[in-house]
């Protein structure tokens, strides 16, 4: 790996580390597991439950990944990660469209002011339908560079 290679999957394992102790207080001192972390979507956090989870997951694959040395690998375990979580959310919200419960009002989703009713529903499950697919091709290419590396 490369210096700024290094550097950035250690922050990023430093800040997976801070964001596991973090979850890990707000959800069990706080009882705060579904509060919403919109700005942790990176780390595919969306509530700081999540956060008890991934941020003790990329702390390990940090480790991982500078003790093997290799930077492809590190961006190939994300580029999957991706394709898994995104894949249950777009579950999650077809699921969300059809349910009874409402966990997730409209009115306060970030796209209600574009698609009114419960129409921002399906627009949330397409949205992850993309980020599926656009991982899947990336997981494809970094397996082919990681393969060509070993």
């Amino acid at each position: 790996m490369l210096f700024w290679q290094k550097i950035t999957v250690i922050i990023w394992g430093i800040i997976s580390l801070v964001l596991f102790i973090k979850g890990l207080h707000e959800s069990k001192n706080k009882r705060n597991v579904y509060g919403l972390t919109p700005y942790l979507l990176p780390w595919g956090i969306f509530v700081w439950g999540d956060a008890v989870i991934f941020g003790f997951f990329w702390f390990l694959i940090s480790i991982s990944c500078l003790i093997l040395n290799n930077w492809i690998l590190f961006l190939l375990i994300i580029s999957v990660f991706w394709v898994v979580r995104s894949y249950g959310e777009t579950i999650y919200w077809f699921n969300q469209q059809f349910s009874k419960i409402n966990r997730n009002p409209p009115k306060i989703l970030l796209f209600y002011k574009y698609f009114h009713n419960d129409s921002v529903w399906f627009i949330y499950q397409i949205i992850w339908q993309c980020v599926t697919a656009v991982s899947i091709i990336t997981a494809i290419y970094l397996s082919h560079l990681w393969l060509k590396s070993i």
